[in-house]
C-alpha cells in the first residue's frame, strides 16, 4: 500500500510561482513512478507530469512545459511540482498519484492517489 499527501497549494497571482508537495508512505512507494494530474470544475483530470521512480526521467503535458518542473527527493519519498509563470487556467486541484508505469497521461493507469490541493491563480 501507498499513501500520497500532497501540500502546497493557494492562491497566487498571475504570473507567480507555488512548489506542491507529494509525500508518499508506505515500503513499496520506491517501485512506482509518480505523476502530477489537475481537475479543474466542470473539466476532466488531466495529465500535468512524471516522473520515473528512478528521478532521472521526466515527462510534461505541453501545457505545462518550461513552465513546470517534477522532482524527486528518494531520500524523503516527496515528489514536487514546481510552479512558474502561473495563469488563471491553471486553477485546478492538483493531485499527485503512484503507477507501476512511467510516462503513462492516463489517470486510469495510477493505482494510489493523494487528496488534491487547491492552486487557484487570479488574474
Amino acid at each position: 500500500q501507498v499513501q500520497l499527501v500532497e501540500s502546497g497549494g493557494g492562491l497566487v497571482q498571475a504570473g507567480g510561482s507555488l512548489r506542491l508537495s507529494c509525500a508518499a508512505s508506505g515500503r513499496s512507494f520506491s517501485i512506482y513512478a509518480t505523476g502530477w494530474f489537475r481537475q479543474a470544475p466542470g473539466k476532466e483530470r488531466e495529465f500535468v507530469a512524471a516522473i520515473s521512480r528512478s528521478g532521472r526521467s521526466t515527462y510534461y503535458a505541453d501545457s505545462v512545459k518550461g513552465r513546470f518542473t517534477i522532482s524527486k527527493d528518494n531520500a524523503k519519498n516527496t515528489v514536487y511540482l514546481q510552479m512558474n509563470s502561473l495563469k488563471p487556467e491553471d486553477t485546478a486541484v492538483y493531485y499527485c498519484a503512484a503507477s507501476v508505469v512511467f510516462g503513462t497521461t492516463s489517470h486510469v493507469d495510477y493505482n494510489y492517489w493523494g487528496q488534491g490541493t487547491q492552486v487557484s491563480v487570479s488574474s
